[in-house]
């Protein structure tokens, strides 16, 4: 009888025991500092992961590059090193050549339309692609729309010719302005400021929230609403990590995503609507040039990107 009641004892010590041994921590690291909407989505993932499970599942998060630039992240990832990691999603062009059809200027009209491309049969193809990377692909997050300011008004497309335009080293970013006739000068984005003050270069291309944070708007005097490429970035998690859950594990992460896609995408969304106004309470002036000859002006780069990965890639991409 003793015997059978500490068997019982252990058996509920054990019982107890197991719920704390379940609880799981997982690291996610990102690019974007803590000021960012990124971070705060992120925030809003661990806080709502955390209530779903009931502090099964916990996240770490490493803004700013903590563990080193998105390649190195997706490396760790793919190691096992690190669990959850954000990028931009046409970045990942690197290890999924295709990616940079979604990259080219125009191919996504807004982030709507970049939703239901990822949701559409060519989305669903990069998926399949990015698991083939030992990587599991949950969610893209808006990360705005590129616009272009200068010291000068762009009317129209005619206004971009000789402009030199400031552009990170991004293939398609370079391509952009080549085609709408600027010259692309590729300036490390630290510098860009300088770069502007100094007249080393005219203009700049970035979403209004950065065009803001790195108050690019005190050296430059005009804001076109180009619209020229739609920024997302990339919820990503390790394929060995994913397949580990259960469905119901599977079904918390999926929901917390989502609510922190909500949060982001609120405030970037608010933040690009607010700023408009905002530049022009402090003087600047806002053009909306037509854009159908940007869009008609970048046919030979989506010729170049078709010989690479087929005729009509294109069109396939944009579900048409």
């Amino acid at each position: 009888m003793k015997l059978k009641t500490t068997l019982l004892a252990c058996a509920a010590t054990l019982a107890l025991a197991a719920p704390a041994l379940a609880e799981r921590e997982l690291t996610f690291g990102l690019q974007d500092n803590e000021s960012s909407n990124v971070y705060k989505g992120a925030q809003e993932f661990a806080s709502k992961l955390e209530e779903l499970s009931g502090g099964e599942l916990t996240v770490n998060l490493f803004p700013s590059s903590t563990l080193g630039d998105f390649k190195a992240m997706v490396a760790q990832l793919q190691a096992g090193e690190l669990d959850m990691v954000i990028t931009g999603y046409p970045d990942m062009s690197y290890i999924i050549p295709e990616l940079n059809l979604i990259g080219a200027p125009y191919v996504a009209d807004d982030f709507a339309h970049l939703k239901e491309i990822i949701a559409g049969p060519w989305g669903q193809e990069m998926s399949a692609k990015f698991k083939e990377k030992g990587v599991n692909l949950l969610d893209v997050w808006y990360y705005g729309t590129r616009q272009t300011t200068s010291n000068r008004a762009i009317e129209s497309i005619d206004d971009m010719a000789g402009l030199r335009l400031r552009t990170p080293n991004v293939p398609f970013l370079i391509a952009y302005a080549e085609n709408v006739g600027a010259t692309p000068a590729p300036v490390a984005f630290a510098e860009v400021y300088l770069a502007l003050q100094t007249n080393q270069v005219d203009a700049e291309e970035n979403p209004l929230p950065t065009i803001e944070a790195m108050k690019f708007y005190e050296v430059q005097s005009h804001v076109a609403m180009t619209n020229h490429f739609v920024a997302s970035a990339a919820v990503q998690i390790s394929n060995d990590l994913w397949d580990s859950f259960s469905d119901e594990e599977k079904g918390w992460i999926a929901e917390a995503v989502e609510a922190g896609g909500e949060l982001n995408n609120s405030l970037t969304e608010q933040a690009e609507q607010d700023l408009v106004a905002t530049f022009e309470e402090r003087g600047l002036t806002i053009t909306r040039p037509d854009l159908a000859p940007f869009r008609e002006a970048m046919k030979p780069y989506y010729d170049t990107l078709e010989e690479q990965f087929g005729e009509g890639a294109i069109a396939r991409v944009r579900g048409e």
